[in-house]
């Protein structure tokens, strides 16, 4: 319900007291910072109460929209029950639910096993830690380096981190990590050592919305069977219906040994995350006490029934309103409104998968703009004064907005992004807007 909000007030104490992720807090303490309050679906609102699409989905979580009435039901019949328990000594019924439903939606016996943990980075630690372990179990403990691809990203805490190939996140951090561009660069490793292999299937999202080639997980998965190297699979972006279908490695028809969600488990309500494995996986971790087999890693909200209630609600949403079916034509109508903006001579290039897309601005002989002017960001700041809210990777523009998102609030998005660029890339500035 809406209320009278001290907008000021607001923004003192936040310029006073918070730190932002992935900030400069300088600039951001002399701006005026936008204070949500209230969110309907694809819409957010201010405290001034001006309406904004969300066109990043609120840093890429929200699936379903914001409020969505049987996700909101779900967690307040979950807290007239238990808020929190431990996932150590005991379980819960929504968490014991929900990975049986998470299992159910791969093969039968494909990946039966769920490890929940609390964001997408625990969800690769968990990953990289079983990984080794299990090579370690297994008698070959040289199976301890890890392979990621260039320009990847896959969280911030140390061992996810270190899979990461962009400087500015990801300097400092050094464990045995291989980088390659393709899966060829497989043949250039001692494959004996590797003991998995990371990617983000079909797009890097922290690389710029880039696209990898069709057939190329298909290839990979190939390449680390003929080595003995796991495949660990990172759908925290890609995952729950961003590519059009549940999963991106249903597109190719690939099962990997892990497979990471995040992001739009619980439809961006509450954080919560899992990290899916195989039933031989699990198995050599069990034993005897004594011979110290126990996989010893977990978070103290692990299971969390609250964030459990609220992910099998959002696996009820895509089954109950029939959400990839009615993704299928939205797909479509994003790349025919992006096709548009092809003709604005700073748009380099366009690179959409599923229901996400990213718009690359560059000069118009194709090279690079400066990234201290900021481009990409000062776009996203004149788009939200045509109602749209998203954020840039560098000078990438990404619209991903939630899957309720309808055919006319994508074409307000796409025009406020046309209208953006036009005013902020003086190259584009001769180019009136439609």
């Amino acid at each position: 319900m809406s209320r009278n909000w001290n907008t000021e007030s607001l923004r003192e104490l936040d310029r006073a007291h918070s730190w932002h992720p992935f900030t400069q807090m300088r600039d951001w303490c002399a701006g005026e910072p936008l204070v949500l309050v209230e969110g309907d679906g694809a819409i957010v609102r201010d405290s001034d109460g001006r309406e904004y699409l969300d066109g990043n989905s609120s840093i890429w979580t929200n699936i379903h929209g914001h409020r969505h009435p049987a996700i909101t039901r779900a967690i307040r019949e979950q807290l007239d029950r238990v808020a929190h328990v431990s996932f150590l000594g005991t379980t819960n019924a929504p968490a014991s639910e929900l990975a049986s439903r998470l299992a159910g939606l791969f093969p039968p016996g494909a990946l039966p096993r769920v490890f929940f943990s609390d964001d997408g980075s625990t969800a690769i630690e968990a990953a990289m830690k079983m990984a080794a372990r299990f090579w370690e179990l297994g008698g070959c403990p040289q199976r301890s380096r890890f392979v990621a691809f260039d320009h990847a990203y896959h969280g911030d805490t140390a061992g996810a981190a270190s899979l990461g190939g962009i400087d500015a996140f990801h300097a400092g951090h050094r464990f045995p990590v291989d980088r390659i561009s393709d899966p060829n660069g497989l043949d250039r490793l001692a494959t004996d050592e590797i003991a998995a292999v990371v990617i983000e299937p079909l797009i890097q999202g922290a690389a710029g919305m880039r696209v990898w080639p069709a057939g190329m997980l298909r290839r990979l998965r190939e390449k680390c069977d003929a080595t003995g190297a796991l495949l660990i699979l990172d759908e925290v972006l890609t995952g729950f219906g961003r590519t059009g279908r549940m999963f991106a490695c249903e597109h190719e028809d690939v099962i990997p040994d892990f497979l990471c969600l995040a992001k739009g488990l619980t439809g961006g309500y509450l954080p919560l995350a899992a990290t899916l494995t195989t039933e031989k996986i699990f198995a050599a971790f069990l034993g005897e006490f004594s011979g110290q087999k126990t996989f010893y890693y977990g978070h103290s909200f692990t299971g969390n029934p609250l964030g459990c209630a609220a992910a099998l609600a959002c696996l009820d949403v895509f089954r109950d309103e029939n959400v990839l079916e009615n993704l299928q034509p939205k797909i479509a109508e994003m790349g025919r409104l992006l096709d548009g903006l092809r003709d604005i001579s700073g748009v380099f290039e366009i690179r959409q998968c599923g229901f996400m897309a990213g718009i690359e601005i560059r000069r118009p002989d194709g090279t690079p703009l400066p990234w201290q002017e900021r481009t990409g960001g000062r776009i996203c700041e004149a788009a939200r004064a045509h109602g749209l809210l998203t954020r840039p990777v560098l000078d990438t523009l990404v619209l991903m907005p939630p899957l309720c998102t309808t055919a006319g609030q994508l074409e307000r998005a796409v025009g406020a992004l046309r209208r953006a660029i036009l005013e902020t890339v003086p190259a584009s500035r001769s180019q009136p807007p439609p």
